[in-house]
């Protein structure tokens, strides 16, 4: 059953409007920010670590390697650390892993050893694992209102954005002033503002009882609950399609710089600017875009305008700079535009008990896209070539788009009406939302859960 909605704090003097006005989530988006600046001084101090553990021949190597753990830790691990931690608050988890991510981050300067690294990043990433999806979940209990939580999730969306370009960046200027081991210590100055911002946080200390199964079944909850909604398989999908396209820009951008415009360190940086320019301009308009149509509207829109910018670019003749920036700032507007709403979907087909589980299946999901994407982007453009794997992947990512379209009915009410010929009268559930008939039946914003396990009927 729906907890109760919490009390939103509004500015008086109306200086501070939609999700900043609430002081819960200013502090929950300031943990944000320091875990995210946290984890791009981390990616740059591990490639650095990497280089002198293993030096020019293995480097990239043991970097690969410690990348690949952390897909392997986000796909398997997300779901059974949301499982472990049922039963307890979510406040106090969320601190104790933000903290334990910050302990791992200073015995990471001292290592020597790739088996050290190693073994540190993936206690780190499966920290993370449990993190992320708990963080994620906790937003819309803050914001239930769902104009200031679609405004949330564009906030979000652009702190994403602005670290992947700002870090490297804030990364560069420290290595002016301080040795590469010194960019751990600063990683945990970051996780440590993180830790401090949620312990100010006041996160609704809601604690969910365990759900009945056996640690199987309750892990994969999440999973079930997914493959039941027509709404989050078609989520599913359209995440994996723009993964297939998006994986080119993010492995093969530098290639096309270098390849292709003569200079990978001059182009590249500007390529990838334009990207985030568009991101952050794609996140700026799903809010208006969500209120005026829907989250599938935006999301379809978003994927297919991937695939389109993607095989245009591959099919017309060399393009100038400018326009090349262009098509570049379409990629990271098309992106926004898909990846932005995904929160919102996932909050009206899960109830606020569930979303912890949900949030983590989906997360576990979409990184399982992107296992595959990013290694098969890089062998493709290897295989044939840079244009060539573009228009493939782009091809790829409008047909895997289309079957989403057959999943998520353009036709999709959240409130169903639906019958529980099984319930007693005095069900909690039917006392809460009336029902009439010998077959119990009511209408109310219908997900999946214990008493509606089927889409179509929904009875228990």
């Amino acid at each position: 059953m729906e907890c109760t909605k919490y009390h939103k704090i509004r500015s008086v003097s109306g200086v501070l409007t939609g999700p900043l006005a609430n002081k819960t989530f200013r502090r929950l988006f300031a943990a944000q920010i320091c875990s995210l600046l946290g984890v791009g001084l981390l990616t740059v101090a591990l490639s650095l670590l990497a280089f002198r553990i293993g030096g020019s021949a293995a480097g990239g190597q043991v970097l690969g390697l410690v990348l690949a753990l952390k897909m392997v830790a986000y796909v398997f691990l997300a779901p059974l650390a949301e499982t472990l931690s049922e039963g307890i608050s979510r406040k106090r988890v969320m601190v104790s892993l933000d903290f334990g991510r910050m302990l791992l981050l200073l015995p990471m300067a001292f290592a020597t050893e790739i088996w050290q690294m190693v073994a540190l990043t993936f206690a780190f990433f499966a920290l993370s694992a449990g993190f992320t999806p708990l963080f994620q979940s906790v937003v819309p209990e803050v914001l239930p209102e769902e104009n200031d939580y679609t405004q949330a999730l564009s906030w979000s969306r652009i702190a994403y954005t602005l670290e992947a370009v700002l870090s490297p960046v804030i990364a560069a200027i420290l290595l002016n002033l301080v040795t590469g081991e010194a960019l751990f210590y600063a990683a945990a100055l970051a996780f440590l503002g993180s830790v401090l911002a949620l312990v100010w946080a006041k996160i609704p200390n809601v604690i969910f009882t365990s759900r009945k199964g056996t640690l199987l079944k309750r892990t994969g909850y999440g999973l079930w609950v997914h493959w039941h909604t027509p709404r989050l398989r078609g989520l599913v999908l359209l995440k994996f399609a723009l993964s297939l396209a998006m994986a080119w820009v993010l492995v093969n951008s530098v290639v096309y710089a270098g390849v292709r415009l003569g200079d990978a360190d001059e182009f590249f940086p500007i390529l990838m600017a334009c990207y985030g320019a568009g991101a952050v301009l794609g996140a700026i308009i799903v809010p208006g875009m969500v209120r005026k149509s829907s989250e599938r509207t935006a999301m379809f829109t978003g994927t297919f305008g991937f695939a389109v910018a993607g095989a245009a670019f591959a099919l017309l003749p060399p393009l100038s700079l400018p326009a090349l920036g262009l098509i570049w700032v379409a990629f990271g507007t098309a992106s926004s535009l898909t990846l932005t709403p995904g929160g919102l979907v996932i909050t009206k087909s899960a109830t606020s008990r569930d979303r912890p589980a949900v949030f983590a299946a989906q997360f576990s999901l979409s990184h399982a896209g992107w296992m595959i994407a990013y290694p098969f982007a890089g062998w493709l453009a290897g295989y044939t070539s840079v244009e060539m794997s573009l228009l493939i992947l782009s091809m790829m990512c409008a047909s895997v788009a289309v079957a989403a379209l057959a999943v998520w009915p353009a036709n999709d009410p959240q409130e169903r009406a639906h019958s529980h010929p099984g319930l007693p009268s005095n069900h909690p559930h039917l006392i809460s939302v009336p029902a009439i008939g010998a077959q119990h039946r009511h209408v109310h914003a219908f997900r999946i859960d214990d008493l509606h396990p089927t889409w179509g009927k929904g009875a228990a």
